[in-house]
């Protein structure tokens, strides 16, 4: 029987995921491999009624530039007891390829470890997949399909600004990003948004909603100031990560809540629960200063993949090839900005509790503090008497102080 590779993919969508298939599978095709392709990830491996489908060069030709993903995703995380060899060993498979997180990523160092104790040889090698941009690879090293889903959610916001100058209003936006604000970031950089909030901002004091009210509303008062009376500010929805279930209740959203009494935010629109927030932190001052949400989220995860993407997607999908050539397993394939492929072994970038530890936005890089320092805008020591005809207050809207950077 012809040695095999199997591909699935898990966890959500991200542009560039078809390149990765594509790729790997021409480069295993070229090289006498049967290439399966499986559905619904992990659900679909150890499922007795699994769907799998024989990739031939030509679905493969049809699908590389496309978003979203030809195979079914899923999140399903199988436990230990679900594991088989069966088909494994009734398709020789020599190479499991996933896509996906670092969940994804762990879940296979655990299925060949099952394997290799019950005497199967087949190697692993992740693909590392997010829009998030948080997974710890290599410095200069992104993670696939973010440079899309940014350029995507740039798109968007462009327009959105332009509303906002058009009719003179102010919008307020939260993207995806997990606990990490690289997307947010990104697209507030590339759009001159006036504010930016991210987790990491707050390294010196807690994250609540009412400092991302303040900080939202020292953007729109400073403004005012410059004689301009629209903007936007985005948030990184990794800030409720960091915030209590009692301060998520108190923004007084009309909440869902688990078997445990924790609210489900998936249930929500992030942009609603902070500009909620806004709006009644600005009543309390009885300003008449409207703002309107808009959710950075679906929209951006199955986008065609730009070129930046085509390009470093196929390279990781070479890579594959080139590290099981290599001999090496349970491992990621990464590119380095030269473009050469590297495995990145997990027990490398893990906690003691084996948890892969999240790449941050640096904040006190020079990149970072160059916009918040030259494109932000905000109230400092010095606005605080004119702003006084906004809020009586003002001095507690200054952007240093509520971040305790002072």
């Amino acid at each position: 029987m012809k040695e095999s590779v199997v591909i699935l993919c898990g966890g959500g969508p991200a542009p560039g995921i078809n390149t990765v298939i594509s790729s790997v599978g021409k480069v295993f095709l070229k090289n006498g491999y049967r290439v399966i392709g499986l559905h619904e990830g992990y659900k679909g491996l150890f499922s007795k009624d699994r769907e799998m489908v024989d990739l031939d060069f030509e679905t493969l030709d049809g699908i590389f530039t496309r978003g979203g993903s030809h195979l079914k995703m899923s999140r399903f995380k199988p436990k230990n007891s679900d594991f088989s060899t069966d088909f494994f060993v009734e398709n020789n498979v020599k190479l499991l390829v996933t896509i996906g997180g670092d969940d994804t990523a762990s879940t296979a160092n655990r299925i060949s470890k099952y394997l290799e104790e019950n005497k199967v040889n087949i190697s692993n090698i992740h693909v590392p997949k997010t829009i998030d941009n948080d997974l710890p690879l290599p410095e200069g090293s992104p993670t696939f399909g973010y440079h899309s889903a940014k350029d995507e959610g740039v798109k968007i916001a462009t327009t959105v600004y332009e509303d906002a100058r058009t009719s003179q209003n102010w919008f307020v936006l939260a993207a995806m990003g997990r606990e990490a604000g690289h997307l947010a970031f990104g697209i507030g950089t590339a759009c001159h948004f006036p504010m930016i909030i991210i987790p990491e901002m707050f390294n010196k004091t807690n994250i609540s909603a009412e400092k991302i009210a303040q900080l939202v509303i020292s953007s729109i008062i400073k403004r005012r100031l410059m004689g301009l009376n629209y903007g936007a500010a985005i948030i990184s929805e990794g800030v409720f990560h960091f915030m209590s279930d009692e301060d998520i209740k108190s923004t007084g959203v009309n909440f869902t809540y688990d078997a445990h009494g924790h609210p489900e935010l998936f249930n929500v629109s992030k942009a609603h629960v902070f500009n909620m927030v806004i709006q009644r932190k600005m009543k309390s001052y009885d300003l008449n200063i409207g703002t309107r949400p808009v959710e950075l989220g679906f929209e951006i995860r199955c986008c065609r993949p730009i070129g930046f993407d085509l390009n470093l997607c196929t390279l990781l999908g070479n890579g594959v090839y080139t590290l099981f050539k290599q001999g090496h397993s349970k491992c990621m394939v990464t590119v380095d900005p030269v473009g050469d492929a590297s495995p990145l072994f997990l027990k490398d970038v893990e906690d003691e509790n084996g948890k892969v530890k999240p790449r941050l936005v640096d904040v006190n890089s020079q990149r970072v503090q160059s916009v918040l320092n030259y494109n932000l805008h905000y109230l400092t020591a010095e606005d605080v008497e004119a702003a006084k005809a906004y809020l009586p207050d003002a001095e507690n809207y200054v952007f240093t102080k509520i971040l305790n950077w002072e």
